[in-house]
């Protein structure tokens, strides 16, 4: 395991991988061959899922760009055709903060009769005001974590039979943050979800990047406990100036400017996402969080393995009285 300092981060060099900092998606892919998988990206219709869609398909993967934005994501669509003519490219309407939403893309998606072989979790929103999303969730929570956590169970057993049926390994790819450091109190308050007054904007995006990280290792042990042919990482891909910033204005820019050097442009933000996703030296690696494309520890909240089963409890009471 590697060991990501500043140094590492200024200078780019590379960590066992053989990748670092300033890899970028390309970079890390090059000579991959993806043609016989389907890939399903959250948030593909920008920034980094953007680039990671685009990436995917360049290594001949089918894309599936599941996007609330549909104008944007049929842009994002052509965009990627017109550089590569011969890219295969769905789009369906996603919007995970809404449950009706998402039962709606699982049975659009199965209506394709198409397998599944990568689910790269990557959509979100970042240090938005306190609201709450259709279903009552506080917004942060709803769409980092709870959506995918319910997008995920909804796919799990296409996932299970495409691995039987091809003997090729299913990834799962959570997107999460060293924003998860910042949290409140124990990690996640499950007693205080949707409490206004106790609400913290950059806290709030701390647990639901918390949430990520102990869903993927939750799901990575039972997946194990099962013997399924599924493996499921997380990922920090970095500081990068995105559309998920809308919402911390002059704040986010004047940090840019004091750790300029620190930023990430977008194809090197994609970059860890496509390693964990597609390259061979992950077979088999489950449970574990990448940052520049190496394996690093997480807080010691996101090992905690009996506040992932609560984590998962509580979700799934979430979901289920929704």
């Amino acid at each position: 395991m590697v060991k990501v300092g500043i140094f590492t981060l200024l200078t780019g060099i590379a960590g066992p991988s053989g990748f670092g900092s300033a890899s970028t998606a390309e970079q890390v892919t090059d000579g991959i061959d993806a043609s016989d998988l389907t890939a399903i990206v959250t948030g593909g219709a920008s920034g980094i899922g953007l680039e990671t869609a685009r990436v995917l398909a360049l290594r001949n993967a089918h894309v599936i760009i599941a996007a609330r934005n549909m104008e944007a994501a049929n842009e994002a669509k052509q965009l990627i055709l017109k550089d590569n003519q011969a890219a295969r490219v769905d789009v369906i309407k996603l919007d995970l903060s809404s449950m009706k939403s998402i039962r709606a893309f699982v049975d659009n998606f199965n209506a394709l009769n198409l397998p599944l072989n990568l689910l790269i979790n990557n959509a979100g929103v970042m240090f938005c005001p306190y609201q709450l999303s259709e279903d009552g969730i506080e917004m942060q929570f709803a769409t980092n974590h709870l959506g995918h956590f319910l997008l995920t169970n909804f796919l799990l057993d296409k996932m299970k039979e495409t691995a039987r049926a091809t003997g090729i390994e299913g990834r799962i790819v959570n997107l999460s943050s060293v924003a998860h450091l910042h949290t409140y109190e124990g990690g996640v308050k499950f007693d205080k979800i949707n409490d206004k007054d106790y609400y913290s904007d950059k806290k709030a995006y701390g647990q639901s990047k918390l949430a990520n990280l102990l869903h993927a290792n939750e799901l990575a042990r039972r997946l194990q406990e099962e013997g399924a042919n599924i493996s499921v990482n997380s990922v920090h891909p970095g500081l990068i100036m995105t559309n998920l910033f809308r919402y911390s204005g002059i704040l986010m820019r004047v940090l840019k400017a004091f750790t300029c050097l620190l930023w990430k442009n977008v194809p090197q933000g994609a970059a860890t996402t496509c390693y964990v996703a597609l390259h061979p030296n992950l077979k088999g690696v489950t449970g574990k969080y990448f940052m520049d494309c190496n394996e690093i520890p997480p807080s010691k909240l996101a090992t905690d393995k009996v506040l992932a089963k609560q984590l998962w409890d509580f979700s799934n009471k979430l979901v289920n009285s929704a």
